[in-house]
């Protein structure tokens, strides 16, 4: 069985933002989830490509909206992470979202935001990946060359998206001194 990924604003928006979403879809079809706050978040009057892109997406069943309905598991636990369980800070909405459903449904969480998801990944056991390691697999997978990884880590710095590192090289430089 394959684990579905539920994705945060962050994550999904690196990939809106440079309109390339190809690489989501060639390695996680039918597996990309969003939890209904991330939907919510890119649903921004400021930046209305981003919701159109999302939008086009869902109605291509590319990829899938998922409520989180009152008194249900996913439900408490995304209050609690709202309101910072057990004395820990609250988190935002979609980080909140991303990890009570992949929780829930025993998924994977897609979010760039460590400072935020860090307790929670390790709390509750949970499978992570984050964009950084999205274009690791896609390099893996010849769907993309080193230097596409590096054009397009630049263009998502230059939409103001967070990444550990200054290029993709920088970042796999990084990853093979980890190992």
């Amino acid at each position: 069985m394959t684990n579905d990924l539920f994705f945060d604003t962050d994550c999904l928006s690196a990939f809106l933002w440079v309109n390339n979403t190809n690489i989501l879809l060639e390695l996680y079809s039918g597996r990309i989830v969003l939890p209904e706050p991330v939907y919510q978040e890119l649903d921004n009057p400021c930046i209305p490509h981003i919701r159109q892109r999302t939008d086009t997406l869902i109605q291509n069943k590319d990829i899938f909206v998922k409520a989180i309905n009152a008194d249900t598991e996913e439900y408490i636990l995304y209050r609690s992470l709202l309101q910072g369980e057990k004395g820990k800070k609250s988190i935002g909405r979609g980080e909140a979202g991303g990890i009570a459903l992949a929780k829930t449904y025993n998924g994977i969480l897609a979010s760039n935001n460590y400072k935020d998801i860090s307790p929670y990944i390790e709390e509750y056991n949970l499978k992570h990946i984050d964009t950084g390691q999205i274009l690791v697999q896609a390099l893996e997978k010849h769907l993309i060359t080193k230097a596409d990884g590096d054009k397009l880590w630049n263009q998502m710095l230059s939409k103001r998206r967070k990444l550990p590192a200054n290029s993709f090289s920088e970042y796999l430089a990084k990853k093979e001194k980890e190992e």
